[in-house]
This record gives C-alpha cells, sequence and structure tokens, in this order.
C-alpha cells in the first residue's frame, strides 16, 4: 500500500517540518505531481514553501493546495502562478483508499517532503490526525528524556 520513499537515488527539496510537530502521521504515500517547466526549475533552486499546504481529495482526484512556488526568475513568458491547486499522480486505488479514510472524523492529508527521485519530482504525502497541544508537550518531554539518557550514556563509555 504505502511505499517506502528512503531509497538511494533520492534528494530532497523541501521538507515540511510542522507536519510531524502538529500531525500523528499514520500512513505514507509517494506521489507525482503534475508541474509546468518553469515550476520544476525553481523548485531545483530551492524555492518552495508548503508551510499551509495540504491536499484535497475528491472526486477521483488528489489535489495539491496552498504550496507556494516561487516564479523562476529566467522565464523567457510569463511564468506560473505562484500558489495555483497542483493535481497529485496516485493510482486511482490509493485515491479511493485516501477518499475513504478523509471521511472519517479527524484525518487530513498533509505533504511532508518534496523530493528528486531518479529525476523525477515526487512528493511525499501523508494521512495524519492533527495534535492537541497535551500531545506535543508530551512529545517535547519524550524527546528530553530520551535526549538525556544519550548523555548519560555518552559520558559513561
Amino acid at each position: 500500500m504505502a511505499k517506502s520513499v528512503n531509497r538511494a537515488g533520492t534528494k530532497s527539496v523541501a521538507v515540511n517540518k510542522n507536519a510531524r510537530r502538529n500531525y500523528e502521521i499514520l500512513e505514507v504515500y509517494e506521489a507525482g505531481i503534475s508541474l509546468m517547466g518553469s515550476e520544476v526549475k525553481s523548485i531545483r533552486n530551492g524555492h518552495v514553501s508548503f508551510k499551509d499546504g495540504y491536499v484535497r481529495v475528491a472526486g477521483g482526484q488528489a489535489m495539491l493546495i496552498g504550496v507556494h512556488i516561487a516564479p523562476y526568475e529566467n522565464a523567457v513568458y510569463t511564468g506560473h502562478e505562484p500558489e495555483r491547486e497542483r493535481r497529485l499522480l496516485l493510482h486511482s486505488r490509493e485515491i479511493e483508499a485516501l477518499e475513504a479514510k478523509v471521511d472519517q472524523k479527524g484525518l487530513s492529508v498533509i505533504p511532508i517532503r518534496l523530493y528528486f527521485r531518479n529525476g523525477k519530482l515526487k512528493v511525499e504525502i501523508g494521512l495524519g490526525r492533527g495534535k492537541k497541544n497535551f500531545d506535543r508537550r508530551d512529545d517535547i518531554k519524550r524527546r528530553d528524556i530520551a535526549r538525556d539518557t544519550a548523555r548519560e550514556l555518552a559520558r559513561f563509555k
């Protein structure tokens, strides 16, 4: 179902740091993305932000919304619209599964990272449930405890 995307030959372009902080990721999918040429060049230069990005799954299509891709400065013709909706390329059974799960209460689909694999631009999307403030505080406490124990173990070596 969900593919592993940590393979050799991948180059991360952008990572959504808020995704894992604000959401509990239940499943991860790899999707292609339909882009214009100037958008790909701008992404290669690192001019992309999906701080407010999310995925809307409806009508048998998955659309990436709220991702800002800055216009490519060396474009000869008129460039692209920075905030336009971009179609995600997924198998129909994956779209149907996502659509069914998003209809459940509290689940969202969010972009996690954008990367190139074998010259093709891919987006890693995650099906997640929003965290509450106390969940975030618990995560911070767990990280602090793990960091302290690692520090103590390193001191005794």
